[in-house]
C-alpha cells in the first residue's frame, strides 16, 4: 500500500472511532463551559474530533465534587468498595483494549508496535491490579509496641497509621497518556483518595474513555474520579492553587514542575513530580557492541518522546570510531513513518510547536560543533502533512553542548567519548537531570559497580529493565520529587499518623486503626 492509500485508510479508520467528547464531573458525563476544542492526529494533521473544553469554574466544580466525595462518603475507609471498583475498571479497560489502542495511535501518534508494550498493554496488565491487591496487603497500621513514657508515667502503646491524603490533582502529559493516567489513578484511588485528573489537551480521548467506563460500568461513587479536559493549561493550574486539593501528582517537564512547586507552596501542597531527563547509556570497553549499541535506537522509538529516553550514548574512546560506524548504519536504516504500520518505530512528534523546538536543537548542535552523521533538518520526511523529524545522530559531542545538557524530547542521539570508567561516570552525572541510565559490560560486577555510582533513579544493567506497577519510578535532582508505583509510590498517596494510647485502656480488646 503506497503512502496516499495508507493515509486515506488511516483517515477512514479514525472517522469510525468512538471518541468520547465529554468529561466526567461528579459522576456525570458533561460538556464544558468553554465549549469544545479540536484534537489533531499528529501524523496527518486531520482533526480527529472535538472534546469538552472546561472553564476554571468547571475545574472548581470537579474539585468540590472530589472534596465532597472524600469528606462525606465511605470511599476513604471502605477497602472492599475500593477493590471492587478497581476490579470493575480493570475489566472494562480490558474489554475496550483495542479501542484504546486505536485512539492512542491516532491522538498520540505512537507507533502501533509500542502499544503492545509501555504505551498500552504493559500498564493494562498490572497498573490497576497491583494497587488493587495492595489494598489488602499494605501496612495500614504498624505496631511499635509498648513503652514507659516518663512524661505521663504510664505504659503506652505506640502505633502508626497510614491514611489517604485526601483530594489528588493528577496532571498528565501527552507522550504516554494512558500509561501515566492509569498508574496515577489506580494508586491514588487504591490508597483511598479521590482524584481530579487533567489530561494534556493534545491527547484527551484515552482519558475521557476512562471517564465513560467509570460512569457506565463501575460502582465508583460520584465525585471519586473526575476527568477534566481543557485547552487552556491555566485551567489545570487551578488544581495547584486550590486549598481543597491536598496533593499534586504531576508528570511532565521540569519547568512546569518548578512552577507547580512554587504555586503550591501557598497551600503547602504535597507533591509527586516526575520530570525531565537527559539519560546516559554507558557502553564499557568489554561490552558486546552488537548488543550494547542497540540502546542507540531508543531515541527513535515514539520519536524520542519519553522522559527516561537514553539520549546520550557514551562510548570508550578506544572503540569510538567503531561504535559510531555501527550506529550510523542503524540510523540510515530507520525511516519515520505511519504509526499505523506495525513496522514503524519512529512516528511523528506531537505538534508543530514540538517539531520546531526539536529542529532548533538540531541547528544548535551543528552550530556548537557536533558532527551531524545522519538525519538533520534537511533530511527528507515522509509527508508534508504531519509533524515529522528525521532520526538524527550526532557524533563528537562534548557533554557541555546544549544537545547533551537539555532535554530535546525528540529522535536525537548524542554520542560522547570517554576515557575510562571514572570518566564515563563523571560525564553521565554531569547533568542537572537524574532520571534514568544504562550500563553495558561483559562483567556483571563491573556493570553493577558503575550503576551504583550513577546519580539516577532508574538504571538498566546489561539490557535489563526494571519496569512495572510494583517498581518505583522517578529521578534524582531536577528529574523530580518522589516515586510512582511500587510500595514507595503507594506511600506518597498516604499521610502518616502516629498514635499513642494507654496499655491499660478500657475496652482493651477493641480494634484500633483504619
Amino acid at each position: 500500500m503506497n503512502d496516499p492509500e495508507r493515509m486515506q485508510k488511516c483517515m477512514s479508520d479514525t472517522a469510525a472511532m468512538d471518541f468520547e467528547s465529554r468529561m466526567l464531573i461528579d459522576g456525570r458525563l458533561t460538556d464544558g463551559e468553554a465549549g469544545r476544542f479540536p484534537v489533531v492526529n499528529p501524523a496527518t494533521e486531520q482533526v480527529l474530533g472535538e472534546v469538552a473544553d472546561a472553564s476554571a469554574a468547571d475545574m472548581h466544580r470537579a474539585i468540590a465534587a472530589a472534596r465532597r466525595a472524600f469528606d462525606r462518603t465511605a470511599w476513604a475507609t471502605d477497602r472492599a468498595l475500593r477493590r471492587r471498583c478497581l476490579e470493575q475498571l480493570q475489566a472494562a479497560l480490558e474489554e475496550d483494549r483495542e479501542a484504546l489502542r486505536e485512539e492512542l495511535i491516532a491522538e498520540a501518534g505512537c507507533p502501533r508496535a509500542i502499544t503492545f508494550g509501555p504505551q498500552l498493554d504493559a500498564p493494562l496488565a498490572d497498573a490497576v491490579k497491583v494497587p488493587a491487591e495492595l489494598i489488602e496487603k499494605y501496612s495500614w497500621e504498624t505496631d511499635l509496641g509498648d513503652m514507659h513514657v516518663p512524661v505521663t508515667g504510664r505504659e503506652t502503646r505506640r502505633v502508626v497509621w497510614r491514611e489517604p491524603v485526601g483530594v489528588v490533582g493528577a496532571i498528565v502529559p501527552w507522550n504516554f497518556p494512558f500509561e501515566v493516567s492509569i498508574h496515577k489513578l489506580a494508586q491514588a484511588l487504591a490508597a483511598g483518595n479521590t482524584v481530579v485528573l487533567k489530561p494534556a489537551p493534545d491527547t484527551p480521548f484515552n482519558a475521557t474513555r476512562i471517564g465513560r467506563l467509570i460512569a457506565e460500568r463501575t460502582d465508583f461513587p460520584p465525585g471519586v474520579v473526575n476527568i477534566v479536559t481543557a485547552s487552556d493549561h491555566l485551567v489545570g493550574e487551578e488544581l495547584t492553587l486550590s486549598p481543597q486539593v491536598d496533593l499534586i501528582s504531576f508528570t511532565g517537564s521540569t519547568a512546569v514542575g518548578q512552577r507547580i512547586m512554587e504555586k503550591g507552596a501557598a497551600t503547602m501542597k504535597r507533591l509527586f513530580l516526575e520530570l525531565g531527563g537527559k539519560s546516559a547509556s554507558i557502553v564499557l570497553d568489554d561490552a558486546d557492541f552488537g548488543q550494547a549499541l542497540l540502546l542507540g535506537l531508543a531515541p527513535c522509538l515514539h520519536a524520542g518522546q519519553g522522559c527516561a529516553n537514553p539520549t546520550r550514548l557514551l562510548l570508550p574512546r578506544a572503540r569510538y570510531a567503531e561504535g559510531v560506524e555501527f550506529l550510523e548504519a542503524m540510523y540510515r536504516g530507520i525511516e519515520p513513518g505511519d504509526p499505523q504500520d506495525p513496522a514503524t518505530l519512529c512516528g511523528p512528534v506531537i505538534s508543530a510547536r514540538q517539531r520546531d523546538r526539536i529542529r532548533g536543537y538540531i541547528d544548535k548542535g551543528v552550530v556548537e560543533g557536533a558532527r551531524l552523521v545522519v538525519g538533520g533538518n534537511a533530511a527528507p520526511v515522509p509527508s508534508d502533512r504531519g509533524f515529522w523529524v528525521r532520526p538524527t545522530l550526532f557524533a563528537d559531542v562534548d557533554n557541555s553542548m546544549t544537545i547533551a545538557q537539555e532535554e530535546i524530547f525528540g529522535p536525537v542521539l548524542a554520542v560522547i567519548a570517554f576515557d575510562d570508567d571514572d570518566d564515563a561516570i563523571r560525564i553521565a552525572n554531569d547533568s542537572r537531570y537524574g532520571l534514568a541510565g544504562n550500563v553495558m559490560s561483559a562483567s556483571f560486577d563491573r556493570s553493577i559497580a558503575v550503576a551504583r555510582r550513577l546519580r539516577a533513579g532508574f538504571i538498566g544493567v546489561n539490557g535489563g529493565v526494571a519496569y512495572g506497577a510494583d517498581v518505583p519510578f522517578g529521578g534524582y535532582k531536577f528529574s523530580g520529587v518522589g516515586r510512582q508505583n511500587g510500595v514507595a509510590g503507594f506511600d506518597q498517596y498516604t499521610e502518616i499518623k502516629s498514635v499513642g494510647y494507654p496499655v491499660d485502656r478500657p475496652g482493651k480488646e477493641s480494634t484500633w486503626g483504619v
